[in-house]
C-alpha cells in the first residue's frame, strides 16, 4: 500500500516541486509590524518538526537483476545494436560474478547503518571530493516572483523583509515548531486540524504510520539544519561542511566588500526589522568604490587551488583566522566568521532587465560580490530582484524550496517593514562591522587571476529563456497526459530536431519520502520518446494523427512508470553508483564500469530540472558537459518555461529554443486534431 501511495505522490513530480504546499493563493498586505520574542517564528506548529523522523521508513535499496535490466533498457534507447549486445555480455557478466558480492557487502552496509541511507555517505562524497569549481555547474539559482505590490520591491525594503522572515524559518525549525513537510495525497482529508492533533498524540517511533493512515506522507527534513550558519570549507582531495550553530551575525556583501551585524539579540531573539533595515540602509550608504581585491571570486577557483590558497589567506595576517583581542575583548578570527554567518546577504547595484541577464546575474555574475561555498546567498539586485544561489553538497532542492516558499509568502503577505518604514535611531556604524582581511602580494595575484580565469569561464557560458502560452498545464491535465511527461518529450524532441538523435538525459526525482533519501534519476530518454521523435519527423505525412496522439499517450505513461519506481528507489543510477564507491575504496573496479557504455550514460547532454512553484519566476544551473544543456522548466497554470544554458560552439542554446517552441507547437497542433505537418 505505501508503494502505490507514494508512486501516486510522485507522478510528474521532480526533486524541486515534490512538495505541495497550501497558503499561496490571495495575496495581500498587513500592516507592517515589530517584532517580539513571541514572534520570532514562520509558523507555530502543533506537530513537531521532527514527529516522523524516527518513523520514516528507509530507503530501499534495489534487487540486483532489476538494476541491471532497467540499466540495459536506458543503455538501449541510445546504443546500436552491436554496442548493446556488447555491454549486456558485460552486464551479464556483472549480475552473475562480482554484482553478487557488490550487491550483498552493501546490503549489509545498510542493515548496519539503520540511521541513514545506502546513498548517503556516497552522494556526499560525490560532491565533496569533486575537485572542480562549484559556480556555474553545482550551485544552482531559483528567482523569487516579484512582489506583487511595486513599493515594496525597494532593495532595503524587500531585503529587510526577507532577512527577518529568514530568520523566523530558522528559529522556528530549531525550536521544532515549523510544520513538518508532509505530502497529503487527499488534502482535503489530512491537511487540517483533526489530523495534526491525531497524529502529534502517536509516538514517534510510529507517527509516520499513523499518517499514512490518511493517506498523508512525511518526508526527510534531515538536510534542514545544514541550511542555515553552513559552509563548504576546501581540502585537499576533499571539502567539509562546517556548522556553528552558536553564530548569531549575518554576512553581507556589496561592491565586493564583507559586512557583518548581529541578527539575534542576547537572549536569542531576532532584532527589530527597524534596526535590521538601519543596518542594510547603512550598508547600502557606503560609497567607498569596489573592492579591487574582493576575496569572494576566490570561490570561484578549482577546489584543490582553492584549498591552497585559503590557507595561504588564514596565515596572511593574525585576525584572519585564528581569534584575536581588540579593545579588551576576544574577538573570532575573519574566515571564521565568515563560514559560521547564517547566511550570505548579496546586494548588488545591478539590476538585469531580460530573463537571459536575470540568469547571468543570478547564476554567476562576476564573482566579487559572491561567496559560493555558504549554503545559500540571498541575491537582491538594485531594482528589489530576488534569487536563492545555493551550494549543492549539503543537500538538494526540497529544503531551500521550502524556505523559498514560506519566506515569499510571508514577505508578500506580512511584510515587516514598508516603502514609509523609517529605521531605528542606532548608530549602524558602530554595529556594523567591515571585514578587512591582511593581503599579501600573492594573494593579490590570486585574486587577479581568478576574476580573469572566472570571467573567461563565465563567458564561455551561453543562455536563452523561452516563455510559451499557447497550451499550459490545465490543457495537459484536460488531455490526461502527465505535463512533466510531455515537457521532457519536447525537451528530447528539441535535441532530436536539432541532431537527428537521441541523447543521454538526466532528471532529478526527490527521495525523500525515505529516511535521509537524497535523489533518484529518471532517465527520460526512452524507447517511447524516442519513437515519438522519429514520428513527429516525419517527412511525408506517413503516421496519422491519432498515431501521433497515441504516441504522447504512451510517452506519458511509460514516463509516469519511471517517474514511480524513482521516487520509490527503485532506479538504477544509485544502486550502481553506491556498489561502485564501495568497490573503489577496496581498489576493485568491475568490468560494468570501465564499459565505455557506462561512461557516454553518464555523460550527461540533457541536465534536466523543474522549478515549478507560485514563488519562482525563473531558476536554473548550468550545463554539466561541453556538448549538452543544461534545462530547468516549469510548467504551471499560466505559462511554460524553459532556462537553458550551454557551452558553444559545440552546442547552440538559441537554436535550441527555436526548437523546443517548435515542439511545442507541434505537440499542442495534434491536441488539436491536425498533423503537424499540414500547417
Amino acid at each position: 500500500m505505501f508503494r502505490r501511495h507514494v508512486q501516486k505522490m510522485a507522478i510528474g513530480r521532480s526533486h524541486l516541486n515534490l512538495i505541495s504546499r497550501d497558503g499561496m493563493g490571495k495575496i495581500t498586505k498587513s500592516l507592517c509590524r515589530c517584532m517580539s520574542s513571541k514572534n520570532d517564528y514562520i509558523q507555530e506548529s502543533i506537530v513537531p518538526s521532527n514527529h516522523f523522523q524516527k518513523s520514516l521508513p528507509r530507503l530501499p535499496i534495489p534487487k540486483l537483476e532489476e538494476t541491471c535490466e532497467r540499466y540495459l533498457t536506458s543503455q538501449s534507447v541510445i546504443q546500436t545494436e552491436e554496442d548493446h549486445a556488447v555491454t549486456r555480455k558485460i552486464v551479464d557478466e556483472f549480475l552473475n560474478g562480482e554484482g553478487k558480492e557488490l550487491h550483498e557487502q552493501l546490503v549489509q552496509r545498510d542493515k548496519q547503518n539503520k540511521h541513514t541511507s545506502y546513498i548517503s555517505e556516497p552522494w556526499f562524497d560525490m560532491y565533496l571530493k569533486d575537485r572542480k569549481p562549484v559556480p556555474l555547474t553545482h550551485n544552482p539559482f531559483m528567482t523569487f516572483t516579484d512582489d506583487p505590490n511595486p513599493q515594496y520591491m525597494d532593495q532595503c525594503v524587500r531585503a529587510t523583509n526577507m532577512v527577518v522572515s529568514s530568520l523566523r524559518f530558522l528559529k522556528a525549525f530549531r525550536a521544532n515548531v515549523l510544520e513538518p513537510d508532509v505530502y497529503h495525497l487527499n488534502p482535503k482529508v489530512s491537511d487540517n486540524m483533526k489530523f495534526r492533533k491525531f497524529v502529534r498524540r502517536l509516538p514517534q517511533a510510529i507517527s509516520f504510520y499513523g499518517a499514512y493512515w490518511y493517506k498523508a506522507f512525511p518526508l526527510d527534513m534531515s538536510q534542514y539544519p545544514n541550511l542555515f550558519n553552513s559552509t563548504r570549507i576546501p581540502k585537499h582531495g576533499k571539502d567539509v561542511i562546517y556548522s556553528d550553530e552558536s553564530a548569531k551575525h549575518m554576512l553581507v556583501f556589496r561592491n565586493g566588500h564583507m559586512y557583518l551585524f548581529d541578527a539575534f539579540d542576547d537572549n536569542g531573539n531576532i532584532v527589530s526589522p527597524e534596526v535590521v533595515m538601519s543596518h542594510i540602509r547603512y550598508i547600502l550608504d557606503d560609497n567607498r568604490p569596489p573592492n579591487e581585491h574582493a576575496l569572494g571570486v576566490l570561490t570561484t577557483l578549482p577546489r584543490d587551488k582553492w584549498a591552497t590558497v585559503r590557507t595561504q589567506l588564514c596565515n596572511a595576517g593574525d585576525m584572519n583566522e585564528s581569534a584575536f583581542f581588540s579593545s579588551g575583548v576576544m574577538n573570532e578570527g575573519y574566515m571564521k566568521l565568515v563560514d559560521s554567518a547564517l547566511f550570505a546577504l548579496i546586494l548588488d547595484d545591478a539590476a538585469p532587465e531580460n530573463p537571459n541577464e536575470i540568469t547571468r546575474n543570478f547564476l554567476h555574475g562576476d564573482g566579487t560580490n559572491r561567496w559560493f561555498d555558504k549554503s545559500f546567498s540571498l541575491i537582491l539586485t538594485k531594482d528589489g530582484r530576488a534569487a536563492v544561489n545555493f551550494e549543492h553538497s549539503w543537500g538538494d532542492g526540497v529544503a531551500v524550496l521550502r524556505y523559498f516558499n514560506e519566506v515569499w509568502k510571508e514577505t508578500t503577505t506580512k511584510p515587516f517593514v514598508g516603502p514609509t518604514t523609517v529605521p531605528a535611531n542606532v548608530d549602524s556604524s558602530s554595529i556594523v562591522q567591515k571585514l578587512e582581511f591582511a593581503l599579501d602580494p600573492k594573494l593579490k595575484e590570486y585574486i587577479a587571476e581568478a576574476k580573469s580565469d572566472y570571467a573567461a569561464r563565465c563567458a564561455s557560458l551561453d543562455v536563452d529563456h523561452l516563455e510559451y502560452f499557447t497550451f499550459t498545464k490545465e490543457l495537459l491535465k484536460k488531455q490526461k497526459v502527465s505535463p512533466d511527461a510531455i515537457l521532457q518529450l519536447v525537451i528530447q524532441m528539441a535535441y532530436y530536431k536539432q541532431y537527428g538523435k537521441t541523447a543521454a538525459t538526466y532528471e532529478s526525482c526527490s527521495t525523500a519520502a525515505f529516511r535521509r533519501g537524497r535523489t533518484e534519476t529518471i532517465r527520460s530518454a526512452t524507447h517511447a520518446t524516442k519513437k515519438a521523435c522519429e514520428m513527429f519527423n516525419q517527412q511525408n505525412n506517413q503516421f496519422t494523427v491519432g498515431e501521433l496522439r497515441q504516441a504522447l499517450d504512451e510517452c506519458s505513461s511509460y514516463h509516469g512508470k519511471l517517474t514511480k519506481e524513482a521516487a520509490m528507489g527503485q532506479g538504477w543510477d544509485r544502486h550502481l553508483f553506491a556498489m561502485k564507491y564501495y568497490a573503489a575504496a577496496e581498489g576493485k573496479v568491475p568490468n560494468i564500469y570501465q564499459d565505455p557504455a557506462y561512461t557516454n550514460i553518464n555523460h550527461i547532454v540533457l541536465s534536466t530540472s523543474t522549478l515549478t512553484s507560485p514563488a519562482v519566476v525563473i531558476g536554473g544551473f548550468g550545463a554539466v558537459t561541453n556538448n549538452g544543456y543544461g534545462v530547468g522548466y516549469a510548467v504551471e497554470n499560466e505559462r511554460i518555461g524553459f532556462n537553458v544554458t550551454n557551452y558553444p560552439p559545440d552546442t547552440n542554446v538559441h537554436e535550441f529554443k527555436d526548437c523546443l517552441k517548435e515542439s511545442l507547437d507541434d505537440i499542442n497542433t495534434v491536441f488539436e486534431g491536425k498533423n503537424p505537418r499540414n500547417v
